[in-house]
């Protein structure tokens, strides 16, 4: 039995794709702290997390042992249930957060400590400088601005909040006109963040001109079983299982002992050269498109956790893919 919990996004294709390919007699348990059914609606089971996280560890052990559930798949608090890894296995069960320990799960989950390990471990990797005052970033900007244009975001986030690209020439009000072109001035911003009450700790870098390529796999304990990687063309996707971004994400994926259904994102440079941007330790929000080429994985990983037979895979070429909003009803099943 799989238990799949509350995940930043795209649970419903998680557990959508472990359907696909368990057996009927396998049953698949879902979770998520709101009444979610559009998400949860494809589950055998789902529940209603708890909101207090102090009681959330023992709720999902007991929910766990109580229904014979041999796999556990974190999402949104991987750090707290990684924390007690000790406790799931004593109870026979696996625990799946995206690396094997709470240390490592920190590193990646920290942008500055995971851009300094990743260089460190010879990895290809966009050079990040921390910084925690107004003072800070406007020094390390001009820096950095000596080699190219200069872009910030915080050191621990998700969905790419708080991404700007900074410069002196960007007019002072057009990251209010238009945020989503994320653009900012660089005294408008300093200035801001030096009002902060509390402010975020931040993470200047070089902003490289090249595609993202966005790379889905499923690891155990570094090794790397399925992958495919995606990249942003236009208003559609497109599908590669083979090149420079692919290859870096491997070594890093393995580097850092991956472990379950990970994200890898890389930017290539001018030259089309790519550089390592950050791990996500858990299923990206695009994890779903990948069945569009031919590769199941959220299915490969269920069937391999539960040692049945997992799906096989058929890569289709030349694979576009665009996604839109689709209304369901909400009444019944989902």
């Amino acid at each position: 039995m799989l238990l799949v919990l509350e995940g930043h996004s795209s649970q419903r294709d998680v557990i959508a794709g472990a359907r696909d390919a368990l057996p009927p007699s396998v049953q698949i348990f879902a979770s998520h702290r709101e009444q979610r059914p559009e998400i949860t609606g494809l589950a055998d089971v789902a529940w209603t997390e708890p909101s207090d996280n102090t009681v959330r560890v023992d709720w999902v052990i007991d929910k766990a042992l109580s229904n014979s559930i041999e796999v556990v798949l974190a999402g949104k608090f991987g750090q707290l249930y990684e924390a007690h890894r000790g406790r799931f296995e004593a109870n026979g069960i696996r625990l799946v957060t995206g690396c094997i320990s709470l240390e490592v799960l920190q590193i990646v989950e920290d942008k500055g400590r995971f851009t300094a390990a990743a260089l460190a471990g010879g990895l290809n990797c966009i050079p990040g400088v921390p910084v925690t005052s107004s003072e800070q970033l406007v020094a390390v900007y001009h820096d950095l601005v000596l080699q190219g244009p200069v872009c910030v975001k915080p050191v621990a986030g998700v969905y790419g909040q708080g991404f700007w690209r900074l410069s002196e020439n960007t007019d002072p009000f057009r990251c209010f006109a238009n945020a989503s072109a994320c653009e900012a001035n660089l005294r408008v911003f300093a200035d801001t963040y030096a009002q902060a009450k509390t402010p975020t700790p931040l993470l200047l870098m070089p902003y490289l001109s090249g595609s993202e390529c966005s790379i889905d796999m499923v690891c155990e304990a570094g090794d790397v079983i399925a992958y495919v990687g995606r990249r942003k063309q236009g208003y559609y996707q497109t599908f590669e299982r083979e090149g420079r971004a692919v290859d870096l994400a491997i070594r890093a994926a393995t580097h850092f002992k991956c472990d379950g259904l990970v994200n890898v994102q890389t930017r290539d440079d001018g030259e089309g050269i790519p550089h390592l941007l950050e791990i996500n330790p858990r299923y990206s929000g695009g994890i779903g498109y990948t069945r569009e080429v031919g590769v199941n994985l959220p299915g490969i990983f269920a069937s391999r956790r539960l040692s049945l037979p997992e799906p096989i895979s058929q890569w289709k070429m030349g694979v576009r893919v665009k996604p839109i909003n689709v209304a369901i009803s909400l009444d019944g099943r989902c």
